[in-house]
């Protein structure tokens, strides 16, 4: 890569909330010479208690701040720029980026519009740039090793894949932004329901463990979006997404769980099944003839490998073409109807974690996971007909 050479000069737009974590792993890189934190992105600048351990290893100075997100990219140098602001934003933020000849790492869900997401993604391609979208569940070597066990037949004919995510979210969570849980804000899309942003691992991860990625794998896509929480998006869903290859491909969430567990996929062979639990790297083996077979497997960090390809090293992870399938359900989800309350007597209050609860959800979630049926057709007394798109 021309102009740059190790550590690479990194500007961070979005350093808290989640982008405290972007925060840690750029200082775990730093410390390994892979990159340095140049800059910062923030409305409101950091803390130099925030910034502990960020002084630069050349002039012993911290990073420059700015709201001003181009300004910074310019003044900075910035080789990369890690993404990690509310999901309207991330489009303009990325061709921002792209129009001077930074690379990217662009958190998920890539954006809150399949049409959103083309003019990021073909305004990337037309700079000439490099941009990872930040599924980090891709970057696990389970992955590779599940369809390379799938292609082998170790489970027999695949016929379909199961998702599973049962988290708890305390009403704060809703709070925490101006954005959280709104499907549109100040006439722009936000789409932050539980499937396309919180557990979107879950959708992206499946749909990997298939092959079907591409936007043009997708043949045809069904929601049923509910809410316990008073919110504007989704925290109870289920989506089934029928493959051009004939898979079915269900994944099951909600942020209302009775006992919040490991979210997984779950991979349905004639002749065993494979189950993923994808933030653990772990899997279990099930297959007739054969003991049960545990295994786990490390992970590529993909701003690591960004930076990797950059130097024609490894191939990317995670590129924008890559997630289309994934945009497809983010689309379906836009489009359907807004999702339904449940009915008060469905949902209690926890009081001690102040987190509404779906009664009996736990168990539908991995239901669907299991029989790649949705919450109506697994007698769910408040589920509504599925809202099918194509």
């Amino acid at each position: 890569m021309s102009g740059h050479g190790r550590p690479l000069p990194v500007v961070l737009a979005g350093a808290r909330g989640h982008g405290r974590w972007h925060l840690q792993n750029i200082r775990r890189l730093q410390d390994k010479g892979v990159v340095r934190l140049a800059g910062i992105c923030e409305l409101t600048p950091l803390t130099p208690a925030e910034l502990a351990g960020f002084f630069t290893p050349v002039a012993g100075e911290l990073p420059l701040q700015s709201p001003d997100f181009g300004s910074l990219l310019d003044s900075t140098g910035a080789a990369i720029a890690v993404i990690c602001t509310p999901i309207p934003t991330h489009t303009d933020l990325a061709l921002t980026a792209a129009a001077r000849g930074v690379h990217l790492l662009l958190e998920k869900p890539p954006a809150p519009s399949y049409a959103e997401f083309r003019r990021m993604a073909d305004g990337v391609a037309a700079a000439g740039v490099v941009c990872q979208i930040g599924f980090q569940s891709m970057g696990s070597h389970a992955v590779p090793a599940i369809r390379e066990l799938i292609a082998k037949g170790t489970i027999g004919r695949v016929h379909g894949i199961g998702g599973a995510g049962v988290w708890g979210r305390a009403e704060e969570y809703y709070r925490r932004a101006p954005w959280a849980g709104r499907r549109r804000m100040n006439g722009a899309d936000v789409v932050d329901g539980v499937l396309t942003n919180p557990l979107a691992h879950a959708v992206a991860t499946a749909l990997a463990l298939d092959g079907a990625t591409r936007a043009e794998d997708v043949a045809g896509i069904e929601t049923e979006l509910l809410r316990a929480n008073d919110i504007e998006s989704d925290d109870t869903s289920c989506v089934r997404v029928t493959t051009t290859g004939g898979k079915r491909i269900t994944v099951a969430a909600t942020l209302c769980a009775e006992r919040p567990d490991e979210p997984y996929v779950l991979v349905h062979g004639d002749g065993g099944r494979i189950t993923f639990w994808y933030k653990q790297d772990r899997v279990l083996v099930q297959r007739s003839g054969h003991g049960p077979q545990e295994l786990t497997y490390g992970r590529t960090d993909l701003l690591e490998n960004l930076v990797e390809h950059l130097e024609g090293r490894a191939g990317l992870l995670v590129a924008p073409d890559g997630t289309g399938a994934f945009m497809k359900v983010v689309e379906a989800i836009r489009r359907a109807p807004d999702p339904v309350a449940l009915p008060r007597d469905a949902w209690y209050l926890d009081a001690d974690e102040n987190r509404r609860v779906v009664a009996g959800v736990d168990g539908l979630v991995a239901a669907a996971a299991d029989t790649l049926a949705l919450y109506s057709e697994l007698g769910a007394s408040w589920a509504l007909s599925k809202e099918v798109s194509t």
